[in-house]
C-alpha cells in the first residue's frame, strides 16, 4: 500500500508542472551514456514521449561520436580532431559523418521513441532547409574541412511536425545556399534550434552530474548558474572541454528567449522526467535570472 500511495505523490506532484509546461516546446540534446545504454535508452524514450502524451512538444538534436568513429575505423579512415575537440572532416569523412547521423543514428533514435509509443520523425539540417552553415575558420592555420557553424536557422518544417502531434529527431548535419554539407557541432545546433523556436526549455544530457567546480568531485556540482559568472567560470577553467559549447549554448538560447537551459546527468535514469516534473529537478541550471544567482559547492 506504502509504494501505491508513494506513485500517487509522484503524479501529484507533476501535476502542476504538466499544466503549466503544456503546449511548451522542450528542445533535448541527446547524447552520451543516454544513447548508448540500453536501459538508458528505453527510459529516455519513455521520458520524451510521456512528454508529448501530456500535451509538450519535445524535439530532440542527437550527436553520434562513437557511431562514426567506429565506421571510420572499419573503413580505415583515421580519426583527426583539433586542440579544441572539432572533428577534422574531409571529404571522405563527411560522408561518413552524414552516412552515420542521418542514416544510422537518427533512425535507431525514431525506431527508439516509435516503440516506446510515439510517433518520431528524423530529419537532418537539410530537410526542409532547417539548418544552414558557413564554413568554420582554419584552426593552427589548418583547413578543417566540412565543419560548419550555424548561419541560420529555419524552423517551419520543425513546428508543422509538432504541430501534427510528432516528435521531430535532428541530426545536425546542415546545408549552405550552394547545397553543400557540413559537420556541425550537436550542442550548438540544440541551442540554436531552441533559440529559433524560442522554447521553454532546453536540457543536455550528459555523462556529467552537471557543471562541476572540480570535474572529479561529483559533490561540487553547481546548482544555479548565473549567465554573468561563466566568463569567471572559463578563466578559472571550471568551464572548459566538452562543457564549453553546451554552456555556450545555453546562453545564446537564453539571450534569444529560451526561459530555462539544463545540464543534467543523462546516467540517470528518468532523468528528463525527474527535472521537468519534480520540484528540486537535476543537474545544473543555467539562467539569466538575476534572483537566481550562482549557487553550489
Amino acid at each position: 500500500m506504502q509504494q501505491i500511495i508513494e506513485k500517487a505523490q509522484v503524479l501529484i506532484e507533476a501535476l502542476p508542472y504538466i499544466r503549466e509546461f503544456e503546449g511548451k516546446t522542450v528542445v533535448v540534446k541527446y547524447g552520451g551514456a543516454a544513447m548508448l545504454d540500453p536501459g538508458l535508452r528505453a527510459s529516455t524514450a519513455q521520458d520524451i514521449v510521456l512528454m508529448r502524451y501530456v500535451g509538450m512538444n519535445p524535439i530532440v538534436v542527437h550527436g553520434g561520436g562513437p557511431a562514426i568513429n567506429a565506421m571510420l575505423k572499419r573503413l580505415d579512415i583515421q580519426s583527426r580532431f583539433t586542440a579544441n575537440g572539432l572533428r577534422v572532416t574531409d571529404d571522405a569523412t563527411m560522408e561518413v559523418v552524414e552516412m552515420m547521423l542521418c542514416g544510422q543514428v537518427n533512425k535507431d533514435i525514431v525506431n527508439l521513441l516509435n516503440q516506446a509509443g510515439g510517433e518520431a520523425v528524423g530529419l537532418s539540417g537539410k530537410d526542409g532547409r532547417l539548418l544552414f552553415a558557413r564554413k568554420v575558420e582554419r584552426q593552427d592555420g589548418e583547413d578543417i574541412g566540412h565543419v560548419g557553424e550555424i548561419a541560420s536557422v529555419n524552423p517551419k518544417v520543425v513546428r508543422t511536425i509538432c504541430a501534427a502531434g510528432m516528435i521531430p529527431v535532428i541530426a545536425p548535419v546542415a546545408t549552405d545556399t550552394r547545397g553543400g554539407t557540413w559537420n556541425v557541432n550537436a550542442d550548438t545546433a540544440a541551442g540554436d534550434v531552441a533559440a529559433a523556436l524560442q522554447a521553454e526549455k532546453l536540457v543536455f544530457l550528459t555523462d556529467t552530474p552537471g557543471l562541476l567546480r572540480d570535474k572529479d568531485d561529483p559533490d561540487s556540482l553547481i546548482h544555479r548558474l548565473h549567465s554573468k559568472d561563466v566568463e569567471t567560470l572559463k578563466k578559472q577553467g571550471v568551464i572548459s572541454g566538452g562543457m564549453a559549447p553546451k554552456i555556450d549554448a545555453c546562453l545564446k538560447a537564453l539571450d534569444f528567449g529560451v526561459r530555462r537551459t539544463h545540464i543534467i546527468d543523462g546516467r540517470i535514469p528518468h532523468s528528463l522526467l525527474l527535472e521537468i516534473f519534480t520540484e528540486k529537478g537535476l543537474g545544473t541550471l543555467v539562467s539569466h535570472d538575476v534572483a537566481a544567482g550562482t549557487e553550489g559547492a
